[in-house]
């Protein structure tokens, strides 16, 4: 897989906050940027399939209320 450089700029208060958080889980800034947009890509994609289910299936409950496998799911 290539490798990419994305520069930002961002006010100081946010950076220390991003270290802060970082070095709490032994990580560098960097580290901590990268896994979190992992993250917040998968639970993005995650949610996408669960509504593309939901759509597809059309599951009902005995009562006839729509079965939502993504309850709780932001």
């Amino acid at each position: 897989m290539a490798s990419r450089v994305l520069s930002l700029r961002m006010d100081g208060d946010l950076w220390d906050r991003i270290r802060d958080h970082a070095a709490k889980r032994g990580m560098s800034a960097q580290e901590y940027v990268i896994r979190t947009l992992i993250r917040e890509d998968f639970d993005e994609r995650f949610k996408t399939a669960v509504e593309e289910t939901d759509r597809f299936y059309g599951r009902q409950d005995d009562d006839g209320a729509q079965t939502r496998p993504s309850a709780g799911i932001r």
